[in-house]
């Protein structure tokens, strides 16, 4: 159970703050069953209920700065989406944007950074579907570093850079 106050990954939310965990009175909702009264971090005029019961939607904490160094640390060690059919590579990739986690999003982003170099080297475009999920992938999981580490997101990449750099 979160508490108030906690960032927390909520689903296709994004990163909110726990503001209450109360009751909400509103119709045909049963009046004792909890809820998560959650703020976006990027919407600040968005409020989502999320029941504490929940079991669909997937709810994390927000990694800790002491996780996202861990995890960039790791980042060379991070297998890449092998799939050549583009079709199931889409799949693959809609898999592990479900799953609301940052080694997933990373595999996708970095197998969409190294099929985005192969593709530039043979003179075609980036597809209209790599960009989306490449784009979706980096909004998430830099928006998380950014709240981990305590760094604005334009500022992730080169943090990233920084610290794989001074590890080789």
């Amino acid at each position: 159970m979160f508490e108030v106050g906690d960032y927390i990954v909520c689903g296709n939310n994004g990163i909110c703050s726990v503001e209450n965990i109360s009751t909400i009175d509103v119709p045909d909702v049963d009046p004792n069953r909890l809820y998560y009264i959650l703020q976006p971090v990027f919407a600040k005029t968005s409020v989502v209920y999320i029941p504490v019961d929940n079991e669909k939607i997937i709810m994390r904490k927000v990694l800790t700065k002491e996780q996202v160094n861990e995890l960039i640390d790791h980042i060379p060690e991070i297998e890449t989406i092998g799939e050549t059919n583009d079709k199931l590579r889409e799949e693959r990739f809609k898999e592990c944007m479900k799953h609301h986690d940052c080694v997933e999003w990373l595999k996708v982003i970095k197998t969409l950074y190294l099929r985005k170099q192969e593709r530039v080297e043979r003179g075609q475009k980036v597809t209209a579907t790599d960009a989306r999920y490449m784009k979706t992938a980096e909004d998430n999981l830099y928006c998380e570093f950014a709240m981990a580490l305590g760094i604005d997101r334009n500022e992730v990449v080169d943090f990233i850079e920084k610290r794989i750099g001074e590890a080789q």
